[in-house]
């Protein structure tokens, strides 16, 4: 809106207002929208759950310090989602299919995430919408992205071809193209491409809302990691940046930067109120949609796999409960205290507080270890 006013607009009469066409620029503007959105509503917010009665429900089996924590005000994740949604709307170029589309992944995961919530805020327990039913909606918002990025692709807009980080000449098409001369099976060549979406963009969703178990920590690890995706989202549409590091150019990428910006504000703002001992917390509204804004922008910028590293925090969240899971099925014992991770680490006696700032510096070291491996390619 205020792009179409200041650049399309206002330009053509007053020159100096050229550098709103910078995405730099609007990205900083953005990001500072955000952020001042999240600060100023955050006690409005926080005062009308807390009028709602909307507070968190701690299940009995966690560590029993949390159980301190019951009644805190949650659904704080609606503010992050409108911190994120009316910057980009303000100062992102809205004809870009980019930033529409990771706008329109962010509500679609927050309406799950508001779902769940809901049920859980009704039912008054800490359980919400059942695993299948929410998976169900998930894989149904991975679908409809992937059929967007196919029909971007149609018009050169987007690859299915994958970029894998140290391999220079490696990159496999997960679309079959020997199955689309067939009548009948055509369909068949996208589904690789539609399940491997699925198990990014769904994956990242659930990790970081596994993560959210601590003040702070979930939110903190999402600052750090989408600071890293708006330099590489940058770097993707700028011409002499993507060929000297020789990854692949998506030129009309350059607005979802715009939206990277607002996730970085919108969390930092949020993290204010969020911070041991938390104010509000953003419950599966907001980990669910910060998640799958994260997978959904990997997949636009084709960093899938290097996504393992910018969200190495919520990979090994993740994976302390597979393998918990798992190990308890097949062997009958436990690896961990308790899973996720982050519980473990409590059930040794370490402090909320140094659980979270030393889980901090590994998001940061693992997201600056995949910003190096750009020049390793």
């Amino acid at each position: 809106m205020l792009y179409y006013l200041f650049v399309e607009v206002l330009r053509p009469h007053y020159s100096p207002l050229n550098v709103f066409r910078y995405i730099t620029v609007r990205t900083a503007l953005a990001s500072l929208t955000a952020l001042f959105l999240t600060l100023a509503f955050g006690p409005w917010t926080i005062r009308h759950l807390r009028q709602l009665q909307i507070g968190q429900y701690i299940r009995e089996e966690g560590p029993k310090r949390h159980q301190s924590k019951a009644g805190t005000p949650t659904m704080g994740g609606v503010l992050v989602v409108v911190a994120i949604v009316v910057p980009t709307l303000l100062w992102a170029d809205l004809r870009s299919p980019y930033a529409l589309l990771a706008l329109g992944a962010t509500v679609a995961f927050a309406i799950i995430g508001f779902l769940d919530d809901y049920n859980k805020v009704v039912r008054k327990r800490s359980m919400g919408l059942s695993p299948k039913t929410k998976f169900f909606y998930q894989v149904l918002t991975c679908v409809a992205v992937g059929a967007v990025l196919l029909a971007l692709q149609q018009h050169g807009a987007y690859s299915t071809e994958l970029s894998v980080p140290f391999f220079k000449k490696l990159h496999p098409d997960l679309v079959v193209r020997s199955l689309l001369v067939h009548t009948y099976i055509w369909p068949l060549a996208f589904v690789p491409f539609v399940v491997f979406l699925v198990f990014v963009i769904v994956g990242a969703s659930n990790a970081v809302n596994l993560t959210d178990g601590l003040d702070g920590l979930a939110i903190g690890c999402v600052v750090v990691a989408a600071g890293a995706l708006t330099i590489l989202t940058y770097i993707s549409s700028h011409a002499r940046f993507a060929e000297y590091l020789d990854i692949q150019r998506i030129p009309e990428v350059g607005e979802l930067t715009v939206f990277c910006g607002s996730v970085v504000g919108a969390s930092l703002g949020f993290l204010w109120y969020n911070a041991h001992p938390a104010e509000m917390f953003m419950g599966d509204v907001g980990s669910l949609a910060l998640g799958g804004v994260i997978g959904v922008t990997a997949v636009i910028i084709k960093q899938e796999i290097l996504l393992l590293f910018i969200g190495g925090i919520f990979v090994v969240e993740a994976l302390s409960v597979i393998i918990q899971v798992g190990s308890f099925k097949l062997r009958g014992k436990r690896v961990f205290r308790m899973a996720p991770l982050h519980h473990h680490f409590e059930l040794l006696g370490w402090s909320e507080s140094k659980i979270i700032v030393r889980f901090w510096i590994a998001a940061l070291v693992f997201a600056l270890f995949s910003l190096t491996t750009l020049k390793l390619r």
